[in-house]
């Protein structure tokens, strides 16, 4: 049996990505077979997809996390059956129409978190969890700013901080996206590029700074992260949507002290009873309203170069699904 993927025989730009037709394998001892109806957009499938990440052998099948329905299981599966909802998160191999995954490696998907919301959510929510609770744990009272706001790593932390009691100051590229922001628990957000930042968290916090900075952009704003910190603040820096950070040296934490890390989420889901309790959390904040996805854009997987055009051109809010054929979100 074969069906349809999304590949990349050499690193490149989007236009490296095409449409192919893969076999599809029987699933053997603790593995069951997907039908996927929807694989998550993000920069990680970029950074594969260019080569600024390692590349996976000869080649590259994108996407780090989809969402369906199990239609076949191979033998010693006990915790899944047939007919069961299930989400997962890898480094790659997401943009196919099935695929076959390891038991032990899947989400099962609780009711009222549907496939298309579980498809958009799980890398992104589990990176705000992580983020929130355990790489710079948030506290009630603090300030923390976050780049990217409107994105949608961004939406979800400003929720999650101002559940947390914390006030949550965003940047964002347009007014637009700066609106969208302060509707998801944004107490300010600043268009940076008609201010300097971290001079505008300077009023906003009247000389206190930031206890926190959350940094996905990279290049373009770390300097100006680090000097949005108060003395003993933590600069967390988790993605490179302008490009990898140049020209860092470690003296440059030694003004007030600060620290600074490079987390990836993998290596905070690295076991099953880690994996449960970091997805409760997740879904129970979405099934309580405390956490609001929204409704994610689709893009048909066929067209994936035109996605990852749209994700780099910084053209998405919120959060992009590539949906299969006969699936609509």
């Amino acid at each position: 049996m074969n069906a349809g993927a999304v590949v990349a025989r050499k690193p490149g730009g989007p236009e490296v990505l095409e449409w192919v037709e893969l076999a599809v394998d029987t699933p053997g001892p603790g593995e069951v077979l997907i039908r996927q109806e929807a694989a998550g957009l993000n920069f990680i499938d970029t950074y594969y997809r260019s080569g600024l990440y390692p590349w996976p052998g000869e080649m590259l099948v994108p996407g780090a996390e989809a969402a369906g329905t199990i239609v076949a299981i191979g033998p010693g599966v006990e915790d899944f059956s047939v007919g069961q909802r299930v989400a997962y998160l890898e480094r790659t191999g997401a943009y196919r129409e099935m695929r076959v995954m390891p038991a032990e490696r899947l989400f099962l998907l609780p009711d009222g978190i549907d496939t298309a919301l579980a498809a958009s959510v799980l890398l992104k929510g589990l990176t705000a969890q992580a983020l929130v609770s355990t790489v710079a744990p948030v506290k009630a009272g603090q300030t923390v700013l976050v780049h990217a706001a409107a994105g949608g790593v961004g939406l979800l932390l400003g929720q999650w901080i101002l559940a947390l009691g914390a006030r949550a100051i965003g940047t964002a590229g347009s007014p637009e996206k700066a609106e969208l922001a302060r509707a998801h628990g944004y107490d300010a957000v600043i268009e940076y590029r008609g201010e300097d930042f971290a001079a505008r968290v300077a009023e906003l916090t009247d000389g206190a700074l930031c206890d926190t900075v959350f940094d996905a952009v990279g290049k373009d704003t770390w300097r100006g992260s680090l000097n949005s910190l108060r003395p003993h603040g933590r600069f967390v820096n988790f993605g490179q949507a302008s490009g990898p950070i140049e020209g860092f040296k470690i003296s440059d934490l030694a003004a007030g002290s600060k620290s600074v890390i490079r987390p990836v989420v993998f290596d905070y889901l690295t076991g099953a009873q880690e994996r449960r309790q970091r997805s409760a959390e997740l879904f129970a904040r979405l099934a309580d309203g405390s956490l609001r996805a929204g409704a994610a854009s689709s893009i048909p997987l066929r067209e994936a170069a035109r996605a990852h055009r749209a994700l780099e051109g910084r053209a998405t809010t919120g959060s992009t699904i590539l949906t299969m054929d006969g699936f609509s979100a």
